[in-house]
């Protein structure tokens, strides 16, 4: 992954002929620095204590690595002459995410901003720094032919926000396009937070994923191989060179049928995030989960109602779970008590259903 990085670093340091800074930061930050002076609204959900992981009413573990840029940018206020120079901000966040092969709890993330004064920076530039970091995860020598495109995106810190997608082969053979970055320019008011003058200051803002963007790289087909344990994938993971692959286990379906009190607990990236906590040092098990179905008590049969004994607001999840470990097979005795440990700790009905025994 830091070789990865450092190809990043030195193709944005070839296209603009600039230095770059890197910032390794402790992950506990203040949480105004996470969201305030970042232009995060006082009510906007992603601070809820289900999305978020709060030490204090005002520390929190880092949910992206821009939280590190509201004191970059204080330091900069004594800067009288010109200055331009690419800031490299890695490290682990901490958030809720999906469970499927291309997500993966507690990723790597690198910010990279490129911040001058009395210089512009606008669109075209903002564009070419994408293509350079498509060029530098994916090169075109060792993946001819790769497309990317960049759709409107909107973020708190940033005007003229984009999202950069590449078009990936899936393992069945087709294909999608799948999210690679999140980008823009810096947005006046983040600088007027720092007394930065945005007549005088500009930037340019780039979010990438590292886990996805080395998966993507070397060809790997599930991104909990990145972390796998098993000595020939462990020993794939020193370099750029594709991946060769290993055999895996095959994975064990399990259906879940949840009651939730509120049909806005019925969110993958919630849900998931509660699974692997369930699971601590077992959830690297969890190849997926998928939601199904979401069906008001209203629209249930009354037989079902009063299995499950629902309250009119309640809703019925159902939830699949594929279990997957990467060095061994599991017995359906493991399975099952694998399940019951994620429905225990989603479920909120008054009935309970386990198999485990």
């Amino acid at each position: 992954m830091q070789l990865l990085l450092a190809d990043v670093v030195a193709a944005l340091e070839r296209l603009w002929g600039i230095p770059s800074e890197v910032h390794r930061l402790n992950p506990l930050v203040a949480t105004a620095d996470n969201y305030d002076r970042l232009g995060y609204s006082p009510g906007d959900v992603t601070r809820d204590s289900r999305y978020s992981r709060h030490v204090s009413p005002t520390v929190m573990l880092r949910s992206h690595t821009s939280s590190g840029i509201p004191a970059l940018l204080d330091s900069l206020r004594g800067e009288l002459g010109r200055y331009d120079r690419l800031h490299v901000l890695p490290g682990l966040v901490y958030r809720r995410d999906a469970v499927d092969r291309t997500h993966v709890g507690t990723p790597h993330q690198v910010d990279l901003w490129r911040i001058t004064a009395r210089g512009l920076l606008g669109p075209a530039e903002l564009r070419a720094m994408m293509a350079a970091v498509v060029e530098a995860v994916l090169p075109a020598a060792d993946h001819p032919g790769v497309s990317w495109r960049s759709t409107p995106a909107t973020h708190s810190y940033t005007a003229a926000g984009q999202q950069l997608d590449v078009l990936v082969t899936l393992p069945d053979g087709s294909r999608e396009w799948l999210e690679l970055a999140e980008c823009g320019l810096v947005a006046a008011p983040v600088l007027r937070g720092s007394q930065l003058d945005p007549r005088r200051w500009a930037g340019l803002a780039l979010g990438l994923g590292l886990d996805r963007a080395l998966m993507l790289r070397k060809g790997i087909p599930d991104i909990r191989l990145l972390r796998s344990q098993h000595p020939d994938i462990r020993g794939q993971m020193t370099d750029l060179r594709p991946y060769r692959t290993v055999s895996v286990m095959p994975g064990i379906r399990r259906d879940l049928s949840l009651v939730l009190p509120d049909p806005a607990d019925a969110d993958a990236e919630l849900l998931g995030d509660l699974a692997r906590s369930a699971l601590g040092t077992d959830a690297e098990v969890l190849a997926s989960l998928e939601i199904k179905a979401v069906t008001p008590t209203a629209d249930l049969p009354a037989a079902a109602v009063e299995r499950l004994r629902l309250a009119p607001g309640d809703v019925n999840v159902l939830l699949s779970l594929v279990l997957q470990p990467l060095d061994r097979t599991l017995t359906d005795a493991e399975a099952n008590q694998l399940r019951d440990r994620v429905y225990t700790a989603l479920h909120r009905g008054k009935v309970q259903e386990l198999i485990g025994g």
